[in-house]
């Protein structure tokens, strides 16, 4: 009797401290001044950005999500929730769900459970670079402790923001030939950004890059969504800077003047904290950064945000660490920190090798059951400018693969699978001698839990001397980052290579210019998910693959998931005998 009523108690204590988060928001555009000139932004519940989910780990959220826009079909995807038992809410339209039709309702249900850094944004479209964006922190459970010790924290989500609509960009890309979107006119923290005035504009140096002319000084008035806001601290204090990057294009440098940064999270998984002076941060990545508010405590101190892996023609954004034992109304009494040259790729590759798992985290399996090797290429398509894996540029189709792959709907997608491989004498060295690719909806289709290694591949674009930064994303896992290398990927060479010790776990990670990057992960989440470089542009491009794994073991999905394509008919009928 006294053993029963011990577990009665303590499942009674579980459930209660695992609570679920319940939202009923509407997504629809409005005017807005995210850089001191006005333009449409993507606003939920009439916020830019949108609100910040704060849970538990544990804890069930819930959103109701209507979608208000006139003529846009909507997602949200979670990034950084792996989605276990419920794929149907990722978010990714075509992928795993139908998008919601204007005037329509859908709702998502899921368990966060692990605590983490996180975000979320649109995932149809290019809807993220219209501003459809939050943040989403996840703080230990009831009980638990992080191992971390700080006085405060703050949430910065770094974004770029364009004054070009969304769908005049998807216009340009998918134009013969293409337009391209060109580099972005402010770069934004918490939705907040100045173009064509400076904070620092007392330092001509600070903005002469990036513009012919010195550019004025900012002058607010009150209320102004364009001002910064300032992050506000006490002396000889530390504080949680959590940082989160939902740039469509630009890959970013964080630093604060005059302070050492400590990086102890990425991608919700802690890493063994080391010190540095700024944080690469790319598209999808986020990280927790401890800072010590050890300097003068009469100064106050730049926040700088400058574009990385693009040669910049967008000024850095700024905003300024205030110590409250300072006047606010100070400026800081030196110039920005300088943003690192952006195409030092050595730099960049070095800040990658120095993250490693926390002490305690799971190691990766010493070997894998099924590799693919994956050749990021730009190409053509009868005059469309195209991004390819494997020679394949990725078409979603109409009929969302989950529903196809839980309905046995042969016709959804092509049923063959994609390359899992390229011819080893390619030259990623050149652009290619074949220009040319092919549209495919194909997927690849792996076991229940066993073990796959993804090699990206980078290659030189259309253009000669051109590879640009991808950082990829995959939804519905962490994996571990194997490592990095320069030229093409040798196996037997390479592979001797891997940190097999401790190599971190992450949801984005960075493939280098002519370079490659080794990821693995186990197949043991139930569903289809996404993986795609975060860029938008390359995504809408065709950048991107779908993975399926479990298949016989995904539970049941909402009808309301499903609602489009083959999966309309499919549930009409079953409905309805």
């Amino acid at each position: 009797m006294g053993v029963w009523w011990i577990v009665v108690v303590a499942l009674l204590a579980h459930t209660a401290s695992a609570a679920v988060r319940d939202y009923h928001w509407e997504v629809e555009y409005k005017f807005g001044f995210p850089d001191c000139k006005e333009g449409m932004v993507m606003a939920v519940n009439g916020q830019f950005p949108g609100p910040t989910i704060h849970a538990l780990a544990g804890d069930t959220i819930v959103v109701h999500l209507t979608n208000k826009l006139a003529t846009e079909g909507l997602v949200i995807h979670w990034h950084g929730i792996r989605q276990l038992g419920s794929p149907w809410a990722d978010g990714a339209a075509g992928v795993t769900q139908c998008a919601i039709t204007p005037g329509e309702t859908f709702t998502y249900k899921f368990t966060v459970d692990k605590p983490g850094t996180h975000f979320y944004h649109g995932h149809y479209g290019m809807q993220r670079s219209a501003g459809l964006y939050g943040s989403l922190i996840i703080d230990a459970a009831k009980g638990k402790r992080e191992p971390l010790r700080y006085d405060g924290e703050f949430n910065l989500l770094l974004s770029d923001w364009w004054h070009e609509s969304v769908l005049s960009q998807e216009l340009g890309l998918s134009a013969k030939p293409m337009r391209w979107i060109g580099e972005a006119q402010s770069i934004l923290i918490n939705g907040r950004g100045q173009f064509n005035c400076s904070l620092a504009a007392q330092f001509s140096n600070a903005t002469a890059q990036f513009s012919n002319t010195s550019l004025p000084m900012c002058k607010f008035k009150k209320g102004d969504q364009c001002a910064p806001q300032r992050l506000h601290v006490e002396p000889n204090k530390t504080y949680r800077i959590r940082l989160a990057s939902t740039t469509g294009l630009a890959s970013l440098n964080f630093a604060v003047q005059g302070h050492k940064l400590v990086v102890v999270e990425a991608d919700g998984s802690y890493i063994t904290p080391f010190a540095t002076s700024d944080v690469d941060i790319y598209s999808g990545e986020s990280y927790s950064v401890l800072l010590t508010t050890d300097q003068d405590p009469s100064q106050n101190y730049w926040i700088s945000v400058g574009v990385r892996g693009r040669k910049p023609k967008t000024p850095p954004a700024l905003t300024v660490l205030h110590y409250v034992t300072a006047p606010s109304s100070q400026p800081p009494s030196s110039p920005p920190p300088e943003t690192p040259r952006w195409n030092d790729f050595d730099r960049s590759r070095n800040f990658s090798k120095r993250i490693f798992s926390a002490m305690g985290s799971p190691p990766p399996p010493r070997k894998f059951k099924k590799r693919l090797i994956l050749l990021n290429t730009q190409n053509m398509i009868d005059g469309a400018t195209k991004w390819a894996l494997n020679n394949v540029s990725l078409v979603v189709p109409a009929t969302p693969y989950l529903g196809s792959v839980k309905y046995k709907l042969r016709r959804g997608f092509d049923r063959k699978s994609p390359p899992t491989t390229f011819p080893m004498d390619y030259d990623i060295m050149n652009p290619p001698r074949n220009r040319n690719t092919t549209k495919g909806n194909g997927i690849y289709v792996f076991p229940f839990n066993v073990t796959v290694d993804v090699i990206l591949q980078n290659a030189n674009g259309l253009d000669a001397n051109a590879s640009e930064i991808h950082p990829w994303h995959l939804h519905g896992h962490d994996f571990w980052v194997l490592g990095y290398g320069e030229g093409k990927f040798r196996p037997e060479i390479d592979e001797k290579t891997y940190n097999l010790k401790n190599p971190p776990l992450r949801n984005t990670v960075a493939l280098y210019p002519y370079g490659w990057t080794a990821l693995r992960f186990v197949t043991d989440n139930p569903g289809v998910w996404f993986f795609h470089c975060h860029i938008e542009p390359h995504l809408h491009m065709g950048m991107g693959v779908v993975f399926a794994e479990g298949l016989n073991r995904i539970g049941k999905v909402p009808d309301e998931a499903l609602g489009c394509g083959l999966t309309k008919q499919f549930l009409m009928n079953r409905n309805n005998p």
